[in-house]
């Protein structure tokens, strides 16, 4: 009798002993395999997906009458703050940031020509960057420039340490976040 074959012999013995019959895990890894692929791809939706996300409010924004009224040293980080205003079925969407000058300016989370994809702008540096065509504006154009894929502008503006943003202005971008009207 050959060694392979007494070692086969020997652990078959030693399974039907010991009730362990020797199984085929591939399938468990694979399965088990899928579903860690399933639960992030999960994650990474539902935080990249709408939130722009980049899209969760970073800050709570006062709203009294028709005025929406923060703070101006949540800005002094430099980094974009996005805020939503829900209006009927229309979420509208808008981010404040401050930009390399000083300057807090404010635009719609959309612009004229990708606001139909729905994925309006994440931050590098000091650059905003549509999310949909890869464009980049610097900050200090934010609010400034019009048109084409620059961040659509919403005004505002500085008074006695706050940040106003009128409810009217903000309802004035509700064509951009109108999904139904698109083509």
């Amino acid at each position: 009798m050959s060694q392979q074959s007494a070692n086969d012999k020997l652990a078959a013995k030693k399974a039907a002993v010991l009730g362990t019959p020797q199984r085929n895990r591939k399938p468990l890894f694979a399965g088990l395999a899928v579903l860690v692929l399933l639960a992030g791809g999960a994650v990474w939706y539902f935080s990249a997906g709408t939130s722009s996300n980049p899209l969760n409010a970073t800050t709570a924004a006062r709203v009294s009458g028709d005025v929406v009224s923060l703070p101006a040293a949540t800005f002094d980080d430099g980094k974009a703050h996005y805020f939503e205003h829900k209006h009927g079925r229309i979420t509208i969407r808008y981010f404040v940031v401050k930009s390399a000058d000083g300057v807090l300016r404010a635009a719609f989370d959309a612009c004229d020509v990708c606001w139909p994809a729905g994925k309006g702008y994440a931050q590098d540096g000091d650059f905003m960057v549509c999310r949909n065509c890869g464009q980049r504006f610097h900050s200090t154009k934010v609010n400034e420039v019009k048109g084409g894929c620059n961040p659509a502008p919403l005004d505002r503006r500085m008074e006695n340490g706050m940040l106003l943003i009128r409810v009217s202005d903000i309802l004035d971008g509700q064509t951009y976040f109108d999904f139904s009207r698109k083509a």
